[in-house]
């Protein structure tokens, strides 16, 4: 396992992230994405832990609470030591149908972050995110409020998720402007399958220096190689099967599992791993965060940190899933390839 350092910050995590979205199993789309119970996250947070990971996302929203309340008592119980486990979790998303049951509202925001607290039995929150956009609430009074709770101790770094560039960029601004905490990471969809982020989030990654986790990183099971073209409904319980979240060109997709699968035969290695070595490869990516159903999915996924592709093997991956020509990348890309020669001699 390795580590990386989390955008502009001193903190340490682990190259794979424990995601917990399969904790719970409330009604809906929860209960599609998984239902695990305690002994069932004790054992995923324990096996994550002694596999070196030291960093577990989760959110409130997810199975409205559940995920949360299991994941505290799997801390509480394994005893980990609290200064070895970076726990991250999010708000913005709807708990309830009252007028302030959802948003980035002052309001909501400290009532969320003390939900969670109680939910996972902690005195503070590693990584708080906002969840989202919120386009009721000003970027002032949410930035505002999370830098209160940055003072206040409760809570150590923020960050944001799904946000577009301009509007991170805006919150970096104001942030600047005002002297408040800055987002120091982005949490984004981002997968062989799914490249969007190139276009624009990552160069403003790279320019901010803010981190990068991956969420989805299998584009919700299609990428596992369980699935033998665009139209196959995958295995009995899949994922996709009733909830094919999240978008993706599925063409572009099984074009990539094709070029994936001789790369995983020859190692003796699954589709799933090729894919998260994939992104393990690009060094603008922090953390790649893994959710599973079952202990053989773990086990999986977490062996991917033991694949090495070649530069031939990356590149190859890399054409195969290359981005449709968009503009004004093309334009930006054409008129920018004269500063990129050596300088005339006078």
């Amino acid at each position: 396992m390795r580590y990386h350092l989390l955008g502009p910050t001193g903190l340490y995590v682990s190259e794979l992230c424990l995601g917990t979205m399969t904790y719970g199993g409330y009604s809906g789309i929860w209960e599609s994405i998984g239902n695990l119970q305690q002994d069932a996250v004790n054992e995923q947070v324990k096996f994550a832990f002694d596999a070196g990971i030291n960093f577990i996302d989760t959110a409130n929203v997810y199975s409205m609470g559940m995920s949360e309340t299991l994941l505290g008592q799997a801390l509480k119980t394994l005893g980990l030591p609290r200064d070895q486990v970076i726990v991250a979790t999010k708000s913005t998303g709807s708990m309830d149908e009252s007028p302030n049951g959802r948003g980035q509202s002052r309001h909501h925001l400290f009532n969320q972050l003390d939900a969670s607290l109680k939910r996972l039995q902690l005195d503070h929150i590693d990584l708080y995110q906002i969840h989202g956009f919120d386009p009721l609430t000003p970027f002032e009074e949410s930035l505002s409020a999370l830098n209160d709770v940055v003072r206040s101790g409760k809570v150590r770094y923020i960050g944001l998720c799904n946000l577009a560039a301009w509007q991170i960029m805006k919150s970096l601004g104001v942030s600047e402007q005002k002297g408040f905490a800055k987002f120091i990471s982005v949490q984004a969809y981002y997968t062989i399958a799914g490249r969007d982020l190139e276009r624009d989030i990552v160069p403003l990654l790279q320019d901010q220096r803010l981190g990068l986790m991956v969420w989805s990183p299998l584009a919700g099971g299609l990428l596992s190689g369980k699935y033998k073209a665009a139209d196959d409904k995958g295995p009995t319980g899949a994922r996709r099967t009733t909830f094919d979240f999240p978008l993706v060109d599925k063409e572009r997709a099984f074009r990539c599992v094709d070029a994936m699968r001789p790369l995983a035969a020859q190692r003796q290695v699954s589709v799933a791993q090729i894919a998260l070595a994939w992104l393990l490869s690009k060094p603008f990516v922090s953390s790649v965060i893994i959710g599973a159903k079952s202990m053989d999915q773990l086990r999986d996924n977490i062996a991917a940190t033991r694949v090495q592709l070649n530069a031939e093997e990356i590149k190859l991956l890399d054409d195969v899933s290359q981005l449709p020509a968009e503009y004004p990348g093309w334009m930006l890309a054409f008129q920018g390839q004269a500063r990129g020669k050596p300088p005339f001699k006078e």
